[in-house]
């Protein structure tokens, strides 16, 4: 499934926003809890998330062209660094919002329908989460994850919220609501950092997990027998496109086409192992010194003493 027909996930996201707003600020409006408004708040960063998610995804879909040889695939760390710059945001109105509540109690009503309302939009939610989550990593979408991550975050606030609500009525302590809505801040907070360092890494080309690495150099290993060596193994994804880079060197009297037929080996071996995968090889011989002047990223420079590339 292409980035084009992810959307339709991104779409489903929006129409869950839009649902799950109106719900928890009827749920607000009802008992004037500052929890279920942060909640409602954190439903408005989900529609804008969803929105930017559908963009991006269309932006990741378009095919590479003379000005994006490799692709439009980053446009997905877009999508997934503004919503979790979105997520704290709303971490930061919500924590404002409780301590204002903090400072100046106010008695809630009507606390049997808001929370019923409230978990209604919450299981609305937590269903479009899960659907999302496992779209985004059965088609290693970031937009995607990130936006159902972000969805499943409101899940976890709606319960705190609900738990704080639901106390403050057991309990008649006004103040308890508050407290949980800055609970629910802090909660928001990691949730936010952590998808935003995951969209830098992304940026700056972050190298594949040690799990895709280790799957390469398994395919590489196979060929070693035969008297193959690999260096300068070079990995980064976009989106969900996973690029690999490796020299390959063979014996100095090999032919150009036993070379060539021995590349188009390994780079099908590493698609195989490695879905969504593209493959650069470049063949060098084990007779010239000058193939290994390129270990490192720079042609030229020595690798430091205790590092290999």
């Amino acid at each position: 499934m292409n980035c084009s027909s992810l959307t339709r996930f991104a779409w489903l996201s929006i129409a869950a926003a839009v649902i799950t707003i109106v719900l928890k600020s009827v749920a607000y409006f009802i008992t004037g809890s500052v929890g279920l408004l942060s909640d409602a708040v954190e439903s408005v960063v989900n529609l804008v998330g969803g929105i930017m998610a559908r963009a991006m995804l269309t932006v990741a879909a378009r095919p590479a062209d003379e000005d994006h040889a490799y692709g439009h695939g980053k446009a997905e760390y877009f999508s997934s660094g503004v919503e979790g710059s979105l997520i704290l945001v709303a971490a930061i109105s919500i924590a404002v919002a409780a301590v204002m509540r903090l400072v100046t109690p106010k008695p809630l009503h009507e606390l049997g329908m808001g929370l019923a309302v409230s978990v209604a939009a919450s299981v609305v939610n937590l269903v479009v989460a899960l659907m999302i989550l496992r779209a985004g990593r059965q088609h290693n979408s970031i937009t995607l994850e990130a936006n159902a991550r972000h969805l499943l975050t409101d899940v976890w606030t709606s319960v705190g919220v609900l738990g704080g609500v639901g106390a403050v009525a057991l309990t008649g302590w006004q103040r308890l609501d508050p407290v949980v809505a800055l609970l629910v801040a802090a909660n928001i907070v990691w949730t936010g950092v952590g998808i935003v360092r995951r969209s830098i890494g992304g940026l700056m080309d972050k190298a594949l997990g040690a799990v895709d690495v280790a799957t390469v150099r398994k395919v590489l290993d196979g060929y070693v027998a035969g008297g193959v060596q690999f260096h300068a193994l070079r990995t980064r994804q976009a989106g969900a496109r996973k690029f690999v880079s490796i020299h390959v060197l063979v014996p100095g009297e090999w032919t150009v086409q036993r070379g060539h037929e021995l590349l188009e080996r390994i780079e099908s071996d590493i698609r195989h192992a490695l879905p969504d995968a593209v493959a650069f090889t470049h063949l060098e011989s084990l007779d010239d010194p000058a193939s290994w002047e390129d270990e490192t990223f720079e042609r030229g420079k020595t690798v430091p003493p205790g590092r290999s590339e």
